[in-house]
């Protein structure tokens, strides 16, 4: 079994971070859920190709690796983002989290989301939020279920012209 290794980003994971997003773009494409994140590759569009350089610049960002390589990255941050409802309490939230597909199927979600629990009951923080996109074949919200969150409210904001749905989830720690 493949080991897999955690360590804290660097703006020299941008090449990386932008061909894990192109990668996953594509994928999502071919399985009809373009709604995520569009069909064109980010690195084709100046705004998110600066998006994803201060992904990589995050101080947050954490990067998962098998064998050396970079299989998927997350970053955390105190604070809900804007389109979500505050939860009104301390909480540490998973602004990203995103798997390399070549890496996909190995745990490599699940033990970035492990490090997210752990950062946050070091933080003396009781409550981890994340959203996705509600839409497609429903796939992303049960794998969020599988890791142990419940769904809490939807969200809807304007994306290319467009209504996206968005799921919440929480998850209490003892």
């Amino acid at each position: 079994m493949n080991e897999i290794a955690l360590r804290p980003g660097t703006p020299d994971d941008f090449p990386a971070l932008l061909q894990m997003f192109d990668d996953a773009v594509a994928w999502l494409t071919a399985r009809g859920s373009a709604g995520q994140w569009g069909t064109e590759p980010w690195s084709g569009i100046p705004l998110q190709v600066e998006r994803v350089r201060e992904m990589a610049g995050s101080n947050r960002l954490q990067v998962a690796e098998v064998d050396g390589v970079p299989a998927g990255v997350s970053i955390t941050q105190g604070t809900c983002p804007r389109h979500v409802p505050s939860s009104g309490e301390p909480e540490i939230y998973l602004g990203l989290l995103l798997i390399s597909r070549r890496f996909g199927g190995l745990g490599v979600g699940g033990r970035l989301i492990a490090n997210v629990f752990d950062e946050a009951r070091q933080s003396g923080v009781g409550l981890v939020r994340v959203d996705c996109w509600a839409g497609g074949d429903g796939n992303l919200v049960r794998y969020y279920e599988s890791q142990g969150f419940t769904r809490t409210v939807q969200f809807e904001v304007e994306v290319r012209n467009a209504p996206w749905i968005g799921q919440v989830f929480e998850l209490r720690l003892d």
